[in-house]
């Protein structure tokens, strides 16, 4: 999302352009890399965007103590997730007067449909961020029939008005922290990389939820309602394991099963103790431990296979479930 940034002095320097349109709605992983070095500080961002999503994530350091002006240049309707990774900072949007508290480790669920406005910032502090932005359409999918909380977000952004999940920022949690972890540091390639991705975006979009309802001390409640849920997760489960070669997309699967992303996934976590992406490469390994021992085929063609990015990555992964290498059962 492409961002004009100002100085005290008027100066504008232009950040992240030109990405956003070209990726936010195709069905295949881009993802861009930048390094920025300002007058008043030096920050690196990353972008990722797919199928609806938007990732973006990175660090800022400060040369002097600074205001900053903001003008959102690539405006798009979009639900963000911000997870405060480090630093302590303040926005506030002329656009509709609010101020945004952003403290090292918290998070919220934003919906602001247009933002101007300013940052403070301090010299020497770090500032490190992560964030998912969905587009409203997508949101409206994933939080249809799911929590509450969430559907009562949804309605807020329905009407256009601006929202924040939970009045008072929430700490991140291990969980949370867990699942940002994974996607920073993705392992995977091709269609799986868009499988795994919009797995964990879901993912935390479900752990909000759930810290949401935990803060006003709410019992978890159940997704899977009646017995036809429950068969449609198996649905999932054996349609996954039948097209195990060529994957669905999460978004695709849930179509086929009949039932939204965050029923899919919160379901399935529910009924098979793993995410929809823990299973499928759970499944694929055991297949790849069969192959093994069959001598038929090399570690590398197997790790290739199974989108694996680096031999090195595959063998981690191989490890951690069955406990010896690949080359000891290709052995």
């Amino acid at each position: 999302m492409a961002m004009d940034v100002y100085d005290s002095g008027g100066k504008k320097f232009i950040v992240g352009s030109g990405f956003f349109y070209d990726a936010i709605d195709k069905p295949l992983v881009a993802e861009r890399r930048e390094k920025y070095s300002f007058p008043f500080g030096d920050a690196e961002l990353v972008q990722i965007a797919f199928s609806g999503i938007y990732i973006v994530y990175g660090d800022m350091i400060m040369k002097e103590n600074k205001r900053l002006r903001f003008d959102v240049v690539e405006q798009h309707d979009l639900v963000e997730m911000h997870f405060t990774l480090k630093g302590i900072g303040a926005m506030t949007n002329f656009a509709n007067g609010q101020t945004y508290q952003f403290k090292e480790n918290e998070h919220n669920l934003h919906y602001t449909p247009q933002f101007s406005g300013v940052g403070d910032y301090k010299k020497g502090q770090q500032h490190r961020f992560f964030e998912v932005h969905f587009t409203t359409e997508y949101f409206f999918e994933l939080s249809k029939n799911s929590s509450p909380a969430l559907m009562s977000f949804a309605e807020s952004v329905a009407a256009n008005k601006a929202a924040d999940f939970c009045k008072e920022n929430l700490p991140i949690t291990l969980a949370m922290h867990q699942c940002i972890h994974e996607i920073m540091n993705c392992k995977v390639t091709g269609g799986l990389k868009l499988m795994f991705l919009q797995s964990k975006c879901v993912e935390l979009l479900i752990l909000q939820a759930q810290a949401y309802e935990d803060a006003l001390g709410k019992p978890s409640s159940s997704i899977i309602k009646t017995d036809f849920d429950k068969e449609r997760i198996l649905f999932a489960r054996d349609y996954l394991i039948q097209n195990a070669q060529q994957p669905p997309t999460l978004r695709e699967l849930s179509k086929i099963a009949g039932i939204n992303e965050f029923k899919l996934k919160k379901g399935f976590k529910e009924v098979f103790n793993t995410t929809v992406f823990g299973f499928l490469a759970d499944h694929k390994l055991g297949q790849a431990k069969d192959l093994l021992g069959s001598g038929n085929i090399s570690i590398k063609e197997l790790a290739d296979d199974l989108g694996y990015s680096s031999v090195q990555h595959f063998s981690t992964a191989f490890k951690k479930k069955f406990g010896v290498t690949p080359g000891r059962i290709n052995n």
